[in-house]
């Protein structure tokens, strides 16, 4: 196989370069395996990107274990709850084009043959998947996961998450919350690493990136500190080994068929607005721009079947519970919705459908009983 790192690796003009690949311990047998970017956000500071160091050794194994060699790299992430209502949210979107910039820098200065992409939160989903479709390799994304919601006092009535938080700062204002109860959600709301527990962007994003099919299934909702989310990031390194046999690239599987499907699941899961800005992004970047005239007719078309918090009761966990997003596809495709050319790191969308659970009736609604007859996001004009 013709692989692109044989101009960083092969004939005598190469020596230097084999060299500092020996410096990073790189063995001669391993020069004659394909060389395997793991891109990760993985940081301190976001509570959604602190576990991804242990995301990242179960990624290089799967990869290992494949036949690849993984070189891992880090890029920037911003928190955009911990950036909210200060000086610190002018940075958060311009962070998304800065780790686009990253992801294709690093990937094309150094020759990748492939990526893994470990992204978690806000703009660092769209902002990798962006850098990703510049370079146009076999790629395979794997999020840390949601966090597990918070509970009220005697675990009783609906679960609690950050939104909990600007909801009490507020009722503390107003007189209708005192210091010490906003203290028990500040103590418990947000109670384990991973992505905020809502169907806020950051798991939106990650949810989308199964439905435009770059990413396994469960990548946007099984929990961070479950162990499948572990065994999920192997599959993700073996995936992308298979993805690179089978010359399939980042661009054969983001196109306008897949970002009509993920317009389709957003408007079924209702997701957050930000996705209509992140998605257009990447559907640029794919080379099948999209408008808000697009997103308007999906919403006329599209029926809302999943309500999580912020806009229901339910945290994301309980999507998790009754099959996610794969769920919600399955209804979509009896629904005649979704564009079955689309091709998925699964293969073809036709037979990742055949695989699907049918919705539970509850969580994620069939197509008789939605929550609404159109989607969940509109577009407003005026």
């Amino acid at each position: 196989m013709q692989l692109r790192s044989d101009a960083v690796k092969r004939g005598v003009a190469r020596a230097p370069h084999r060299s500092l690949l020996k410096a990073d311990g790189v063995t001669d047998e391993e020069l004659e395996r394909p060389l395997v970017a793991v891109i990760n956000s993985r940081n301190d500071i976001i509570p959604g990107h602190n576990n991804l160091d242990k995301i990242a050794e179960a990624v290089k194994a799967g990869i290992y274990l494949a036949g690849g060699v993984p070189f891992e790299i880090s890029t920037i992430g911003v928190c955009d709850g911990i950036a909210m209502n200060h000086e610190g949210m002018h940075y958060s979107l311009v962070s998304r084009e800065t780790i686009a910039d990253s992801v294709e820098i690093a990937l094309n200065g150094h020759q990748f043959d492939a990526v893994v992409c470990i992204p978690n939160c806000d703009k660092i989903v769209p902002g990798m998947l962006m850098g990703a479709l510049r370079v146009n390799i076999p790629t395979v994304f794997v999020s840390g996961g949601p966090m597990l919601a918070g509970k009220q006092p005697g675990g009783c009535g609906p679960t609690t998450d950050l939104n909990t938080l600007f909801d009490g700062a507020a009722a503390v204002a107003n007189g209708t919350m005192t210091e010490a109860e906003l203290k028990y959600y500040e103590d418990t709301a947000c109670p384990t690493c991973g992505s905020c527990s809502g169907m806020f962007t950051a798991n939106s994003m990650n949810c989308l990136c199964e439905a435009l099919g770059i990413a396994l299934p469960g990548n946007g909702t099984i929990p961070a500190v479950y162990s499948e989310r572990i065994r999920l990031a192997k599959h993700a390194g073996m995936k992308v080994m298979e993805l690179l046999e089978r010359g399939v690239c980042a661009r054969d599987i983001v196109n306008a068929a897949s970002v009509h499907n993920a317009m389709e699941c957003d408007m079924a899961f209702g997701g957050s607005t930000n996705t209509v800005l992140h998605l257009t992004a990447i559907a640029a970047e794919a080379g099948c721009p999209i408008t808000l005239d697009d997103w308007d007719a999906a919403s006329a078309r599209t029926p809302h079947l999943v309500k999580l918090q912020p806009s229901g009761p339910r945290p994301l966990s309980d999507l998790y519970e009754v099959g996610g997003v794969p769920a919600v596809m399955h209804e979509l495709g009896e629904l005649g919705l979704l564009d079955r050319s689309a091709l998925t790191c699964m293969g073809p969308l036709d037979e990742y459908l055949a695989a699907t659970p049918a919705p539970d009736g509850e969580v994620c609604r069939t197509k008789e009983n939605p929550f609404s007859p159109v989607g969940a996001l509109r577009v407003l004009h005026g």
